[in-house]
């Protein structure tokens, strides 16, 4: 054997869990929000905050310091820059939620992912007793669902409006846009846009709630329906956006709604589909890998899919002229862009 050869990274993949879990504790714990604006604390005052003894406080603290999430200075711990940003709960890109979700709905089910390999079906949810899992009656994705993705997609949007020239498009869609996340940080970013929300009719009141809050009902739309059932998409609008939503679904779902899209575009139209984008060999990156592997725990027919195939789609369908633009998001690492010729 190479001496160079090191089981530490088997190392590092075994315990991965620990860090996650140490960060989970810390949002459920409101660690971070407790430390907001600079605030600076002793052991034993978050140690007395939390209702903790001061050997477990100690450890977690130790912990969230050796991940980049706490500062020591002294015999005080203050949030790091990230936690202050993402962590802190009045923030506007607060990321808590999403790590809430995958705490409470994916974390255990995970534990069984070899169950899903073998049925070839979602441990968060029973297809036999419910049609989606997005359902109005569970209560974990109402309450935190919505939220997570609020979360996923606020990050993210905030990277693709840097990176895509929006300029040239002035009526968007969102399809599938859940909290509004998207055309919110879009049309804040590009104030000529108008944006159309279109999703599920228990979505909606959360959506124009969130637009409500930013001020925004002036320019964003928000529309009840369901683009599997629907025969049509929403007219009107020169830009379709696919975020995250193809991945939940099977090729031929994705075929299916693609060329709704290409038909609610007049001629010139662009639709961008923004998603954890494979390789065309489909060994990585990993971040797209494993989102595929938890679209096995959570979805019946969903994976990640790669960019060449996304291009394939498009192109069978109608689009031309498509293109691929590469960023590095919570959400995303790249969009797939077709036109409507």
């Amino acid at each position: 054997m190479e001496d160079s050869l090191s089981p530490v990274p088997l190392m590092g993949l075994t315990s991965g869990f620990w860090a996650f879990k140490t960060l989970a504790t810390a949002v459920e714990l409101g660690l971070f929000t407790r430390l907001a604006d600079g605030r600076e604390a002793s052991l034993a005052e978050i140690s007395s905050e939390m209702g903790l003894e001061p050997r477990p406080t100690r450890m977690l603290l130790t912990a969230c310091a050796s991940l980049g999430l706490l500062e020591k200075g002294g015999e005080t711990y203050r949030n790091s820059a990230l936690s202050e940003e993402y962590l802190v709960e009045s923030r506007p890109y607060y990321f808590g939620d999403a790590v809430r979700y995958c705490d409470e709905r994916e974390y255990v089910p995970w534990h069984r992912l070899s169950e899903a390999l073998r049925t070839n079906r979602p441990l968060t949810w029973d297809p036999s007793s419910q049609d989606t899992p997005f359902t109005a009656d569970d209560p974990v994705m109402t309450e935190l669902f919505w939220k997570a993705m609020n979360s996923l997609s606020r990050a993210t949007a905030r990277v693709l409006a840097s990176r895509y020239e929006f300029g040239e498009h002035r009526n968007v869609l969102d399809v599938g846009g859940g909290s509004g996340a998207y055309l919110i940080e879009l049309c804040q970013r590009h104030p000529h846009l108008r944006g159309t929300l279109y999703d599920l009719p228990h979505v909606r009141p959360m959506a124009q709630e969130r637009i409500a809050g930013a001020g925004l009902e002036n320019s964003i739309d928000a529309v009840a329906g369901d683009f599997l059932q629907d025969a049509a998409l929403p007219y009107g609008h020169d830009l379709i956006l696919l975020s995250m939503v193809l991945h939940d679904w099977d090729e031929d779902t994705n075929r299916a709604l693609l060329k709704k899209c290409y038909d609610a575009l007049p001629a010139g139209g662009t639709v961008l589909i923004c998603e954890l984008l494979l390789n065309p060999e489909r060994t990585g990156p990993p971040a797209a890998a494993l989102m595929g592997l938890n679209m096995l725990v959570e979805c019946e027919g969903g994976e990640n899919y790669s960019e060449d195939e996304y291009v394939t789609w498009l192109n069978d369908v109608g689009f031309t002229d498509t293109q691929i633009i590469r960023f590095d998001a919570a959400g995303a690492n790249g969009a797939v862009i077709g036109r409507r010729s």
